[in-house]
């Protein structure tokens, strides 16, 4: 009997994914010369092609040239060539799946030497301790910014589907930008965007409905949404749910849960809260929650390793499971699991005691395995974190120094 794993998936806007493992965004930074997707993410994205998953999604596209999450970001504006996208979504195609965009902006999560701008709800830094210098000081958006970043998000949107992806998703969660709207701890507003839900979800929905209205109605649209956020006070289950409603009628085809950001990363298992399962599918419990009452699909993202797990999370009533890390490790672990196998390996555990540190290297040491599989080498799962954080240090800084020359030319140019 074929397992629920490999049937297929059939979405509102008539999209039809052909199994229920989708490959989740990790945020590659690996992008080429202009912030543009180059040979390193075209081979990184044929070799997950064929590993046998229903859905690759990518990693973070910007919104915003002058908002980067990280100096080697991919940008998707008005003034980016579409050719190179073009050819990442056919390498995101090759092995008969669909490919989706994430779409995002970092709002005030953006590194202090980094050029452009730092934006938020409100001007609340992120609070990360003896670490809090690594991220700049945010400004409040003004109600223009907001409106012309939500434009930015159907340009995007718009040009995505243009260059041939077959949906995006919002990535309304991990702490950043519609993140921090829908927080009460970062949104301090008192205006129509500030306050009670409805308000601090306002640009979430106004970015939803434009890029509905931008796209073409076959073209999927999803959302990425904390479960929580796993800190006192902050972006809750209940908050979950009610977004999930607000959602509904606008045309979304899924919701994807996940849970922490960059003050509690708990999508790395590493939250500051007991609800998270320590292992594997660290989300479940809430998303069981949440599925009794969701109008919409969901897709649970987080710590999946194990075919019995992410059966597990089927049985839930969750629609597709998502995988990030495991996928970086074994890219065809969805064609393992349908000869009944399982991976080799797992990533060597980051057992430091200082969080954010952990969380960096962690993110360190999927980078590297994903460099390796896009040149084409075997991953080295054994890599010790420190070495990977010291080497991805060590390139940031370069795309740093590419990242500012181009943006200098390309506000001269503007």
């Amino acid at each position: 009997m074929t397992s629920e794993l490999f049937s297929p998936l059939s979405l509102r806007s008539g999209h039809v994914l052909n199994n229920r493992i989708a490959k989740a965004a990790m945020e590659e930074n690996m992008a080429a010369d202009g912030q543009l997707p180059g040979k390193e993410l075209f081979g990184l994205y044929r070799r997950w092609a064929g590993g046998g998953a229903g859905l690759l999604i990518t990693g973070n596209v910007m919104v915003h040239a002058e908002a980067l999450t990280g100096p080697a970001g991919v940008v998707l504006d008005e003034a980016a060539p579409l050719e190179p996208f073009a050819e990442w979504a056919e390498a995101g195609r090759s092995g008969g799946g669909a490919v989706w965009m994430q779409i995002n902006h970092p709002g005030r999560q953006i590194g202090s030497d980094m050029p452009g701008v730092v934006w938020g709800p409100s001007a609340v830094g992120v609070d990360l301790g003896r670490h809090s210098g690594r991220f700049g000081r945010p400004v409040a958006m003004t109600p223009e910014q907001i409106r012309a970043t939500v434009n930015r998000y159907a340009v995007t949107a718009r040009r995505a589907e243009q260059a041939g992806f077959d949906g995006v998703e919002v990535h309304a969660a991990h702490g950043y930008l519609l993140s921090q709207f829908l927080s009460p701890l970062v949104n301090r507003r008192t205006d129509q965007w500030g306050g009670p839900l409805e308000n601090r979800a306002r640009m979430l929905l106004d970015v939803v409905r434009a890029v509905r209205a931008a796209v073409s109605p076959s073209f999927a649209v999803a959302v990425k949404l904390n479960s929580a956020d796993f800190q006192r006070g902050g972006f809750d289950a209940d908050d979950a749910r009610q977004v999930i409603e607000m959602l509904a009628p606008l045309g979304v085809d899924l919701v994807e849960l996940s849970g922490g950001s960059y003050e509690s990363p708990a999508m790395s298992g590493r939250p500051a809260d007991a609800r998270t399962q320590a292992r594997e599918a660290y989300f479940l419990d809430l998303a069981k929650d949440l599925v009794t009452t969701s109008p919409l699909p969901l897709m649970l993202t987080g710590g999946i390793t194990r075919r019995d797990t992410a059966e597990r999370v089927l049985d839930s009533g969750v629609a597709l499971v998502g995988m990030g890390t495991a996928l970086a490790v074994t890219p065809d672990l969805p064609g393992r699991w349908r000869q009944g196998r399982e991976a080799d390996a797992r990533l060597r555990p980051v057992t430091w005691s200082d969080k954010a540190l952990a969380s960096a290297a962690g993110m360190a040491q999927v980078r590297h395995q994903m460099r390796r599989i896009a040149r084409g080498s075997r991953p080295t799962p054994g890599t010790h974190p420190a070495f990977a954080l010291v080497s991805e240090q060590r390139k940031q800084r370069r795309a740093l120094r590419r990242y500012r020359a181009w943006l200098t030319a390309s506000q001269g140019t503007a």
